[in-house]
């Protein structure tokens, strides 16, 4: 005896890749389906629609293929309200509750559909009665760590709805070209120059841009062109590690970077000891602020924040050196410091930094325009594999990414 539920899939599902995708993963789970309805939109900006019968042979490979399909968008032609259980103390979840996606989600609570607040991928949702500024439901994200005792957590997948970014032909604008993958081959010239278009059409409508930068950043040489558009307002904020910190501090007090010079790429006598005399000039000034304010520090990405009030996070790793005192040594904090701003940024820059990018990628909503860029393509790879399929991979050296992007949006004004 067969068992069987009803899914709709809407919008540019054609185009997207969304129906295809829903096949496969019903025939792949060893289910059937039946298309019992298909409207196709008759222009480009038109929406389709399909209906289908998913059938399996029990109700756990149903539930499962259900399950998959609405990670992809697929989401049930009779929706119940989402289930709520209380949170039985802090920091732990019911048994089955819902995990997040990076998609935008709805909640259906007493018959009304509630869109999901800060979404990100791997949290849980809570719903508030009257949480909402004039007492009316809401439904936000929050990570396991962060859960209270009697928050009411939605369960199962009944009331939920998941939205995929969709990808219409002929879409227009600078942000036309970010359709996710990954490519050493793609012209670098014509794909910076789309990239420089991006940033200036988001500062344009006065979104935020987050620079997620890696110290081969420094290394590379790059350093004096970030500076330029975070002074110029091109970069809003900063989002890095210790090391990328004080690489950048040591370029202006000693001109080297870990004990290199970027310029003649000669290694000065005792070079090796200039990125821990950095910290502990720093720290002998009380921090990246106080030590701007007092003139120790002069140049760099991290005078540049200072000067012009550019907000900068600086997360911390057990490889650390010192720490500089601005750098962030709680990891929760750190988590919850790099999550505030990635739910701030509208377009993302990951610049030559594994680590922190797929940090910073899994606090970010899947509508976020995200660029990566690395000589290694597995980095990139690895970061479209965890879950931001938002992305644009970029395959080249940072140290000729940035100054052309720099070049791009500040010399061709």
């Amino acid at each position: 005896m067969t068992v069987s539920r009803e899914v709709e899939l809407e919008g540019h599902i054609i185009d997207s890749g969304m129906m295809q995708t829903s096949f496969g993963i019903i025939m792949d789970m060893g289910g059937a389906f039946e298309v019992e309805e298909f409207q196709i939109g008759r222009h480009k900006d038109a929406e389709s629609y399909a209906k289908l019968l998913v059938t399996a042979d029990d109700q756990e490979t149903l539930q499962s293929i259900v399950h998959e399909l609405h990670q992809n968008g697929a989401n049930p032609a009779d929706p119940k309200d989402a289930t709520l259980e209380p949170a039985p103390e802090d920091q732990v979840v019911p048994k089955g509750f819902y995990s997040t996606t990076n998609h935008p989600t709805q909640i259906r609570y007493e018959g009304q559909w509630l869109s999901v607040e800060d979404v990100e991928m791997d949290c849980a949702v809570v719903v508030e009665p009257e949480g909402g500024p004039d007492g009316e439901p809401r439904a936000y994200t929050k990570v396991l760590n962060a859960i209270d005792a009697d928050d009411l957590v939605v369960t199962g997948e009944a009331g939920i709805r998941v939205k995929p970014p969709e990808r219409p032909r002929d879409q227009e604008g600078a942000f036309g070209f970010m359709q996710g993958g990954v490519s050493s081959e793609r012209p670098s010239e014509t794909t910076i120059g789309n990239i420089a278009e991006a940033i200036e059409e988001t500062k344009a409508e006065d979104g935020t841009v987050l620079a997620v930068c890696g110290p081969a950043l420094i290394h590379s040489g790059a350093r004096e062109d970030l500076a330029r558009l975070v002074r110029e307002g091109f970069v809003d904020m900063i989002s890095a590690g210790n090391g990328f910190a004080v690489h950048d501090i040591e370029r202006d007090l000693y001109g080297t970077s870990l004990g290199m010079d970027t310029e003649s790429l000669d290694h000065p006598r005792k070079g090796h000891k200039h990125h821990i005399y950095t910290i502990s000039e720093v720290i002998r000034a009380g921090g990246i602020e106080e030590a701007v304010e007092t003139g120790v520090i002069e140049s760099g990405v991290m005078y540049e924040c200072v000067e012009n009030d550019r907000p900068f996070v600086l997360a911390g790793s057990i490889r650390d050196d010192g720490p500089l005192p601005d750098t962030i040594t709680d990891s929760v904090e750190a988590q919850n410091a790099i999550r505030e701003q990635a739910h701030e940024a509208d377009l993302v820059l990951m610049l030559s930094t594994l680590l922190h990018s797929v940090a910073v990628g899994n606090c970010l909503p899947s509508t976020t325009r995200t660029v990566c860029v690395d000589i290694n393509p597995a980095t990139v790879t690895q970061l479209l594999d965890r879950g931001s399929a938002q992305a644009v991979g970029m395959v080249t050296d940072i140290g000729t990414f940035v100054p052309m992007l720099a070049e791009k949006i500040l010399d061709e004004e």
